[in-house]
């Protein structure tokens, strides 16, 4: 597959730097990028590679000096790149339409059109798949479960009992939707189990990390809302909501009935106690340890969760504390010094 760079220009709705007429053959990173490849540079950190990289050609800001380098300019790099990736590699069904006769799909099930059902695929009574959705190798899908259409859910996925998916959610492999969630009453006899009622809802375009965990609500429901974004091993614990648009990363856990408000971002290992609210684009610094509600539109990070600007300066007296330390102990002695003198 090729492409000349006027064709990409206009594909992404980019200006011509350079040849028009050039061919394209691939797309790469701007440090592996070689001949015949287009990349891109959008973050000032890699400007030095622009001189560096072997690519044919280079998709910049509209601003962007290109200092006779072949390119595109555009308002979006990173977007633009993203539309090229998907040209050089359209997304094809790593299962064929049909069920795969090693499959177990109960009678009653009722499957769209266009619908993949690969090898080793079990589907419980009453369960619903829309159009066009993709169900890899291995997948569980327990009873009375919906998935809508358009979507994807890789190798072992297991979305339990009663489960609601929109349409065009991802699923990453290993992920477990709907398990129980932690509920116990402690007593005299030990642990005693709370029943797990309710179930999980994912709302449409939601992207789901391999191996992450979304337990089902005791009672009501489990809530990830519209165009949220999973990293993979994320615990969201039961009766949680995440609002829209939301992007949490590696290692995040939620703990019971916490709601995450509308674009907020979570960054890796982040650690989030129940019950409490963080507010609308709210922004959680890397293994930040949230133990109080987030307002909105703040920006929080340490143990536990302080203000950011606050946090840093935090850290950066904590790497003097040794050096303030020694001085502490060199003027206690001189006082005692004075002391003694006088």
């Amino acid at each position: 597959m090729e492409y000349r760079l006027a064709e990409l220009a206009e594909k992404v709705g980019g200006d011509v730097h350079g040849d028009g007429d050039l061919t394209i053959r691939g797309v790469a990173g701007i440090k592996e990028a070689t001949a015949g490849q287009i990349t891109f540079l959008d973050n000032p950190r890699y400007e030095e590679w622009l001189a560096q990289t072997s690519a044919s050609a280079v998709i910049l800001y509209r601003d962007h000096p290109f200092n006779g380098r072949t390119g595109i300019g555009v308002d979006r790099p990173r977007e633009a790149f993203r539309m090229v990736m998907n040209l050089f590699h359209p997304q094809r069904s790593p299962v064929p339409v049909g069920v795969h006769p090693s499959a177990l799909v109960a009678p009653d099930v009722r499957l769209g059109e266009g619908v993949a059902v690969g090898p080793f695929v079990v589907i419980g009574e009453k369960a619903v798949v829309g159009d066009r959705t993709v169900l890899m190798p291995g997948v569980v899908v327990g009873p009375d479960v919906s998935i809508g259409s358009d979507c994807l859910i890789y190798p072992n996925v297991v979305i339990r009992e009663e489960s609601r998916l929109g349409d065009e959610v991802i699923v990453h492999a290993g992920a477990v939707l709907g398990a129980d969630g932690f509920g116990f009453v402690s007593g005299a006899n030990g642990h005693a189990k709370v029943p797990q009622l309710g179930r999980v809802v994912i709302e449409d375009n939601v992207e789901i990390g391999a191996n992450t965990c979304i337990d089902r609500a005791t009672t009501g429901i489990t809530l990830i809302r519209a165009g949220s974004r999973l990293d993979n091993l994320v615990q969201v614990a039961h009766n949680v909501t995440i609002g829209r648009d939301s992007i949490l990363c590696a290692q995040v856990g939620i703990a019971g009935s916490t709601n995450v408000g509308d674009q907020v971002t979570l960054a890796g290992q982040v650690g989030i106690v129940g019950h409490i609210q963080i507010g609308d684009r709210a922004m959680v610094g890397a293994q930040g340890g949230v133990t109080k509600s987030v307002p909105a539109d703040t920006q929080v990070s340490g143990y536990p969760a302080t203000p950011h600007h606050l946090a840093k300066r935090m850290y950066a007296a904590l790497r003097r504390l040794p050096d303030l330390i020694r001085e502490v102990k060199r003027l206690s002695r001189r006082v005692e010094d004075l002391e003694e003198k006088s």
